[in-house]
């Protein structure tokens, strides 16, 4: 189930370096950057809301798999504000 919130993680680290060489930034820093925002929020999702809401799905695999990938899907999110911001100080 895993699989999905590392290749998004993946996903976020091309993303940002991407981003950076388009506007110029130190790659190395906006990867990094936007990686401990992914994982960061990845982690806070899963250790507070997580256990609860695979509770609620009880013994049905396809909602236990759904509900699962709620933290990569909020981490994602998470990333797109952290890159906004990014570009949003690259501009001054």
């Amino acid at each position: 189930m895993l699989i999905l919130a590392k290749a998004a993680g993946i996903a976020m680290i091309v993303w940002f370096y991407v981003t950076a060489k388009q506007h110029g930034q130190p790659v190395i820093k906006w990867v990094i950057i936007g990686l401990i925002g992914y994982w960061l929020a990845w982690w806070a999702i899963k250790l507070t809301i997580l256990g609860a809401l695979v509770g609620l799905a009880g013994k049905n695999a396809t909602a236990v798999f759904l509900i699962t990938q709620i933290p990569a899907l909020c981490a994602v999110g998470a990333a797109y504000f952290v890159r906004k911001k990014l570009i949003a100080d690259s501009h001054q």
